[in-house]
């Protein structure tokens, strides 16, 4: 094996070094088909390391932690050069964006971060570029099946969301839970659980009533989901979006508590 291929491999065992402690302050559940190999190289070397997010990176959450974490890494090794583009969708768009990347700005290792990134689109372009190595979010590579250069990753999320479930039991007056959710998948509907077993780990008679928006980022209809639970005198409510800075704000706006997500918020 050449020097330059131990050196290629090495770097992408930083990095998954890097999502298991503290560049994105989480603890991973990570699935992975790169090879273990060691090898040499310097920290003169540089490399290209592109970050996709489907919304802001300012959202108090799931595109705010990945923000966060490439900041942790530019910050922490001079050697890798970060390139990021936000807001973009769940479509072919992601494609062209992967694509820029390696063609343009030479990316080497990518985080395509959104759940719908991962098939077709992922899936895609780690068959036409595999010396490239694609880094998701959401559990879903599946050894033997999936490209070698694609990995998975993703955080405990349902453990903070049963002791955000006990806060909530005890900062509620009504007994009246909200969760406002993206899409009932299973990640989604783990947390939903989670939340509601903790409040009722403090009262058991504690009711939390879910709303699914649709999608991982719509304004507007999270804004409705949370007026819609405010109306119904739920008095604490959580979340499962990418963005949720609206959840928290129309809370606010309302004078409810409200838990946010991934993301440390204080407001």
């Amino acid at each position: 094996m050449s020097n330059r291929k131990l050196l290629h491999l090495s770097r992408r065992q930083v990095i998954r070094g890097l999502l298991a402690t503290t560049a994105f302050g989480i603890t991973a559940r990570f699935g992975t088909g790169c090879s273990t190999a060691e090898g040499g190289g310097t920290a003169a070397d540089q490399i290209t390391i592109g970050f996709i997010y489907v919304g802001p990176k300012d959202d108090y959450g799931y595109n705010q932690a990945h923000a966060e974490g490439a900041a942790g890494i530019a910050e922490s090794f001079d050697w890798v050069k970060i390139v990021e583009e936000a807001s973009v969708p769940e479509t072919t768009a992601v494609e062209e964006s992967m694509r820029s990347m390696i063609d343009i700005d030479g990316a080497s290792v990518l985080f395509p971060t959104s759940f719908g990134y991962f098939d077709p689109h992922i899936l895609k372009l780690a068959e036409e570029y595999p010396d490239v190595q694609f880094f998701h979010c959401g559990g879903l590579y599946q050894e033997g099946t999936h490209p070698v250069n694609v990995a998975s990753y993703f955080g405990y999320i349902d453990e903070a969301q049963y002791i955000a479930g006990i806060v909530a039991a005890h900062t509620s007056k009504t007994g009246k839970l909200g969760f406002i959710g993206a899409k009932p998948i299973p990640q989604v509907l783990r947390n939903i659980n989670s939340f509601t077993l903790g409040a009722r780990s403090v009262k058991p008679d504690v009711t939390t009533q879910a709303i699914f928006t649709g999608d991982w980022a719509l304004p507007v209809k999270e804004a409705e989901a949370a007026n819609s639970m405010a109306d119904q005198g739920i008095d604490v409510l959580t979340c499962h979006v990418d963005s949720p800075k609206v959840v928290m704000e129309t809370a606010e706006k309302r004078g409810i508590f409200a838990s946010g997500l991934i993301t440390l918020t204080k407001r």
